[in-house]
């Protein structure tokens, strides 16, 4: 019998080395492949940073030859008769190769969508930039803990009564720490949905101030006065919170009386005078001016504009401009302001005969 044609294992020579060829090919196939897309990412990326070229070089970084080795094997013992133990084994670990590498490039793109969000937000908000690195450790904890079940189910294990027990084990948790858990959900409901970031002054019930940090548990603002005020921030988010760094205007309304000795044409001229100021003033948006009604000492005219800044020092500046310009043209023009009066009417009775 020739040497070639003997059999080792159930196989002849023969067949072993074909299979140890295919083997290597394979993996100088692999090798190959990664070596040129590699080169063309890096050509494509060293200008312009795409989303695309830089996730797909994240997971190739993250493609380890070991892991790879267990599917040439595989590949090139489809050519070979094994016994069914031992295809078995083989079969196995490729799977469980195969999920590892899965996570592996699962993690590297976690990573890297994770190290480009920080990279844009760093600057524009940086709590925002901290806490979504929360998000990044729960998306790897799942993606992990779903390729070990994967993995065990894939060796013959029941995972069955381990999911159960996990999702027992769960509840637990998460009735034991359930005000914790509240608070960083609703920290990552924050980061998320941004109803107000770092910097922005807000008013929640009838606490006010300015947001310096914003925490997994608490957030914490500064008051007007000075001292910090903490707050759960699952009481932050379930309460009514008014954000002032958000506004594009502020809407000004403001009423002034004249007395009742004004004359008619006075009266005529107040809307338009009161506009003419308005509008004179810089970024002011003027709506309407009118004579709303008679009091009981005095004619009431009724104001409205906008101040086209959100800014608070720069809305009041522009309260007290129009004032003092009302002041000054009211002298002007002998138009008086009100005040509370009260005219006594004396009738003296001729005594009688």
């Amino acid at each position: 019998m020739n040497f070639f044609e003997k059999n080792y294992f159930h196989n002849t020579l023969e067949q072993w080395a074909i299979a140890a060829g295919i083997a290597l090919a394979v993996m100088f196939g692999v090798w190959v492949f990664r070596r040129i897309v590699v080169a063309r990412l890096a050509a494509v990326t060293r200008d312009t940073e795409t989303s695309w070229g830089l996730s797909l070089a994240a997971m190739l970084s993250a493609t380890r030859t070991l892991l790879l080795w267990p599917i040439a094997l595989y590949v090139a013992s489809m050519t070979l008769e094994l016994p069914p133990r031992i295809e078995r084994v083989v079969s196995a670990v490729t799977v469980i190769s195969l999920l590892v590498q899965a996570a592996l490039w699962g993690n590297a793109l976690i990573a890297e969508y994770l190290r480009r969000y920080v990279k844009q937000k760093a600057s524009q908000d940086a709590a925002a930039a901290t806490s979504v690195s929360v998000l990044g450790f729960m998306a790897r904890l799942i993606l992990w803990a779903v390729i070990t079940l994967l993995a065990l189910s894939n060796l013959g294990f029941d995972i069955t009564a381990l999911v159960a027990g996990l999702g027992i084990g769960g509840i637990a948790v998460a009735l034991a720490a359930q005000n914790i858990l509240g608070d960083v959900f609703a920290s990552l409901s924050i980061v998320l949905d941004k109803p107000f970031v770092i910097g922005d002054f807000i008013i929640v019930g009838d606490m006010l101030g300015t947001v310096e940090h914003i925490g997994m548990k608490t957030t914490q603002v500064r008051s007007l006065s000075g001292e910090l005020i903490i707050f759960a921030n699952a009481d932050l988010l379930s309460s009514r919170v008014r954000n002032f760094k958000r506004m594009a205007e502020r809407r000004v309304v403001f009423n002034l009386g004249v007395t009742y000795q004004t004359r008619a044409e006075q009266l005529a001229r107040i809307p338009e005078l009161l506009r003419e100021i308005v509008v004179s003033q810089p970024k002011v948006r003027f709506d309407r001016s009118h004579f709303k009604d008679y009091g009981d000492f005095s004619l009431n005219f009724e104001t409205v504009y906008f101040v086209l800044d959100p800014d608070y020092n720069k809305f009041m500046d522009t309260q007290q401009a129009v004032n003092l310009e009302v002041f000054r043209r009211f002298a002007a023009e002998g138009i008086e302001f009100a005040y509370p009066t009260q005219t006594l009417f004396v009738q003296r009775e001729a005594a009688s005969a």
